[in-house]
């Protein structure tokens, strides 16, 4: 099993990544004693799919736990789902002294941080995510929210876990396409910060789209280990952690004028060479550089285009309240070379305009 820390102080909490983690985690919050009883998260499919194991070993440690479900799908990320869930924990008596986890990938991660912030102003809560895009990314962190008609997560918190479990197995049952989307995020974090992994998810690409656990497994922890030295450089997103952004502020602007029909890896794909293509029209990004980047992404399967039909206005509009712009500028994270970005907010209109005319 590997294990890492995110440093935060009194408020520090270990990730843990290896097989069969599902089974461990009851004996493990028993030595922790984060909570007294615990109130599982999940949507209906990861419910059906891993409730009953992680509910025995919370039993097997002498937890009382209840599973909570609601409907699987982003449409589910809103402040209704919230607040039903919120009655529900209230109508099972939960108190300070409870705590919540969320199982599942990034959209319940998302939600039950959130509720674990607000509910009673805060109760603990563990984070055992199930998709690959959750395990490298929205679990480490502590960012919370869901989405509202103007755009994504811009209702949510700061709100960090108490551990993270991140069980590898897990990924034999996930679809490709989930697979990807997680792919896209481990993509962002070579270019953000390592050359050195940019290269290797090159070399072992055949590996890691064959699910070779082992392969995996150092993939999620180099993931993790960068986040967490940016997170606990930079918690709250003041300057550092802001890098984190590369390729969504154009992603989520995709993922918005879709719908969230285009999933939120693949936006963040088309994202990632959008905001390298704007690098190298401001002279900071080497031609051959974006090239490999593109070329990395395409051989993941992922895609490195805007589609056609959607609507640039709209985008364009949603660039404007993504809640990281600043009086309706947008802010870029740009590459520089593979492994080192810059943030900024002078990028002219027309070029804007321009790379997303494609």
């Amino acid at each position: 099993m590997r294990q890492l820390q995110v440093g935060l102080g009194d408020r520090a909490y270990p990730i843990f990544i290896g097989k069969g983690l599902l089974g461990e985690v009851g004996g493990d919050l028993q030595k922790r004693a984060v909570a007294k009883r615990y109130m599982v998260i999940a949507d209906d499919r990861v419910a059906a799919l891993y409730g009953e194991p992680l509910l025995a070993s919370l039993r097997a440690s002498g937890f009382a736990v209840d599973l909570i479900e609601f409907p699987h799908g982003e449409g589910s990320k809103h402040l209704a789902t919230v607040t039903d869930l919120a009655r529900s924990l209230a109508q099972r008596n939960v108190d300070r002294k409870d705590g919540l986890i969320a199982l599942g990938g990034g959209v319940t991660g998302d939600i039950t941080g959130f509720l674990a912030a607000i509910y009673m102003r805060g109760i603990p809560f563990v984070q055992v995510p199930t998709t690959l895009l959750a395990q490298v990314d929205s679990s480490v962190g502590g960012k919370t929210g869901v989405d509202i008609p103007e755009g994504k997560n811009l209702v949510g918190s700061f709100y960090q876990p108490r551990a993270v479990f991140i069980d590898s197995t897990v990924l034999d049952t996930l679809p490709d396409s989930e697979l990807l989307n997680g792919l896209a995020e481990v993509i962002k974090y070579s270019v953000i910060h390592d050359r050195a992994f940019f290269d290797y998810l090159a070399v072992r690409r055949d590996a890691i789209l064959a699910r070779d656990l082992a392969v995996l497994e150092e993939v999620i922890e180099r993931c993790c280990s960068i986040k967490a030295q940016v997170v606990a450089a930079d918690e709250r997103e003041a300057d550092l952690r802001r890098i984190l952004n590369f390729g969504h502020t154009i992603g989520h602007a995709v993922e918005a004028a879709s719908d969230f029909t285009i999933a939120h890896g693949s936006a963040v794909a088309i994202g990632m060479v959008a905001v390298s293509d704007l690098a190298v029209g401001k002279g900071l990004f080497a031609a051959a550089e974006a090239l490999r980047l593109r070329e990395l992404i395409a051989a993941y399967g992922l895609p490195v285009a805007i589609p056609a039909g959607l609507d640039r206005g709209r985008m364009k509009a949603y660039l404007k309240t993504d809640k990281k712009s600043v009086g309706g500028q947008p802010f870029f994270v740009l590459p520089t070379s593979i492994g080192t970005v810059t943030i900024t907010d002078d990028v002219a209109a027309e070029m804007v305009d321009q790379v997303l005319a494609g």
